[in-house]
């Protein structure tokens, strides 16, 4: 990949088509009753469990699917990996839900290819943000749990191995420094006025990175640079 995801963008004019995924009946529903209410949004498909999502991103042509992570027959997890490997389904971006206190799945679902992740206690406001920046191609993640989810987990014995392209030895310094940025949940204009650069060079460093390291989108960034050790866990 050369450069950040926009070739799927929708119309700006088009309603953002949601598909919820969530074996609770009560959540999807909830969820729905307040998409609903969005004047640009609306749930085009609901699942109760990965498999039943897998195939309603197909029939439906939703933009967003608010995935869980823990469902029966296929978790969210996978259901996830097999819509980002579908290049049918290169417009469907996945926004998972999870406990955070106790999930220690989400960075397995960044990685399938998740745009980024959501708390389900999260307030209403923030819910219908997080679906309108995904829908728009750009990852969820915020600076503060993302850090910390991510600290958590790779505190296991165990952590997961890197799977995204050669790692950040293959970039250059400056490249680097752009990275650790975005490691830690800044946006390209963020990026920019950190470094002293300009949003379009700020970008662009952004857009060869993913392609350096064969990135999907900025969520994989931030896997690669703490797996890495680029990004250190707890760091401010």
């Amino acid at each position: 990949m050369n450069s950040e995801p926009a070739n799927t963008a929708r119309p700006a004019a088009a309603p953002i088509r949601v598909l919820l995924a969530d074996d609770q009946h009560l959540v999807r529903a909830s969820f729905a009753l307040l998409i609903s209410s969005a004047p640009d949004m609306e749930v085009v498909a609901q699942a109760g469990n990965g498999a039943e999502a897998v195939e309603l991103a197909r029939t439906e042509r939703a933009d967003v699917a608010v995935m869980d992570i823990r469902m029966p027959h296929l978790d969210g997890i996978e259901a996830t990996r097999r819509i980002a490997a579908d290049d049918d389904l290169a417009g469907v971006r996945v926004l998972v839900l999870t406990t955070y206190d106790t999930d220690e799945y989400v960075v397995d679902a960044l990685r399938a290819g998740a745009s980024g992740f959501l708390v389900k206690d999260t307030r209403p406001a923030e819910l219908l943000t997080a679906i309108r920046t995904v829908a728009a191609g750009d990852s969820l993640l915020s600076p503060g749990p993302t850090s910390r989810l991510i600290a958590r987990v790779l505190a296991a014995p165990t952590p997961p191995v890197p799977t995204a392209g050669t790692g950040p030895d293959h970039l250059t310094d400056r490249e680097r420094q752009v990275l650790a940025l975005v490691a830690r949940g800044l946006n390209n204009a963020e990026v920019a006025d950190a470094l002293a650069l300009s949003p379009l060079t700020a970008k662009t460093h952004v857009s060869r990175i993913m392609g350096k390291l064969g990135a999907r989108d900025r969520a994989q960034l931030v896997i690669v640079a703490y797996e890495s050790g680029l990004v250190v866990p707890g760091e401010a």
